[in-house]
């Protein structure tokens, strides 16, 4: 999908993983903690609360990270508490080490209803089979033995990133205004990419910490999953694309969580807008004869599609799909073996 170029802050960014931080605005800390693969790394924020710190988001459960954050709070945070946590959203480079940060600071986790009640959900799946709804789910879309095969053996690995998420948090709310420091942030909420991703917005300081909803060069993963086979999220995430682009100044420095901070929100929402219009007409296109959701990847995606790119692929494939059908588009056919069969109306 084309995307445009952003307006980078021409600010070198901290290393990976040492917990080292540059301050990229008075009062704002800007670390980064390692994920690996293409991404590499996580932006994680440390946000000065009067005589502490609020914490937002916290990187995958390893022992570099854990690491990382140790020297980060000797150092860096001048050995000040933390007085609370942050998680814009439950995947595990964001939530995995809120549950060990919570318990060292005796500070609270801070999340939306449907992000923390989500997370416990799904770090309670054990490894092992999967349900048969969740297999009966991807074979719908095409899958074969093999393919389910490796699903299965990955299957509730999701809590091996996440540390033990704390039995209580404090629910935050679209709107909702946090006193932080000498600031006042606005809690945005998204959807689409997950259930309820809060973003942090100081209107006053001109300052975004967009999470994964809005990222400077790549489009975030939007799937349909398992858990909500018949969900919408395309339209979801669309729709607060462009609710994001009324409600925040296009002069703001967004803090993503994958790459660099940048100004032009505004022209990067229209370039991911139109880079998923481009990618339906394809799709469309492609939908004069049925298709499976295994069947589309080509109009969607660049590279090729392995066993372990499958789950996101799927899932966004799904999501095109069900955008389609949802506009009236495209309709679905199940076949006698449970396969769903696309084509355009």
């Amino acid at each position: 999908m084309p995307m445009n170029t952003p307006h980078y802050l021409q600010t070198e960014p901290p290393a990976i993983g040492d917990g080292k931080a540059v301050e990229i605005a008075e009062g704002v800390l800007w670390l980064r903690m390692p994920v690996g693969g293409r991404l590499q790394a996580i932006n994680v924020w440390a946000l000065a609360d009067g005589d502490g710190w609020t914490i937002v988001d916290t990187g995958w459960k390893t022992p570099e990270t854990q690491a990382a954050w140790q020297e980060a709070m000797q150092h860096e945070l001048r050995g000040l508490p933390v007085r609370r946590i942050i998680v814009t959203h439950m995947h595990p480079d964001h939530s995995g080490m809120a549950g060990w940060l919570a318990r060292e600071q005796g500070a609270p986790l801070c999340m939306t209803r449907l992000e923390y009640l989500t997370l416990r959900a799904i770090v309670s799946y054990m490894p092992g089979e999967p349900p048969a709804e969740a297999v009966a789910f991807y074979r719908s879309a095409g899958w074969d033995d093999a393919a389910v095969q490796y699903y299965s053996k990955r299957f509730g690995t999701f809590g091996i990133a996440v540390s033990a998420v704390p039995d209580s948090f404090v629910a935050l709310e679209d709107g909702q205004i946090i006193p932080i420091g000498e600031r006042k942030w606005e809690i945005v909420v998204g959807k689409g990419h997950s259930p309820e991703h809060a973003m942090l917005y100081c209107r006053k300081s001109d300052l975004l910490i967009s999470g994964d909803q809005v990222l400077p060069e790549i489009s975030s993963n939007v799937s349909v999953q398992p858990l909500e086979p018949e969900a919408d999220p395309l339209d979801d995430w669309l729709t607060s694309l462009a609710a994001i682009r009324e409600r925040v100044a296009d002069t703001t420095l967004v803090l993503p969580a994958h790459g660099q901070p940048f100004h032009g929100l505004h022209d990067r929402v229209e370039a991911v807008e139109t880079g998923h219009a481009v990618a339906l007409e394809r799709l469309l296109a492609l939908l004069d004869e049925p298709k499976r959701a295994i069947d589309v990847f080509g109009a969607l995606f660049k590279r090729p599609i392995s066993q372990s790119t499958l789950i996101l692929a799927t899932g966004e494939s799904l999501a095109h799909l069900a955008l389609l059908t949802g506009r009236g588009q495209a309709r679905r056919e199940r076949d006698a073996s449970g396969v769903y069969w696309w084509r355009a109306r």
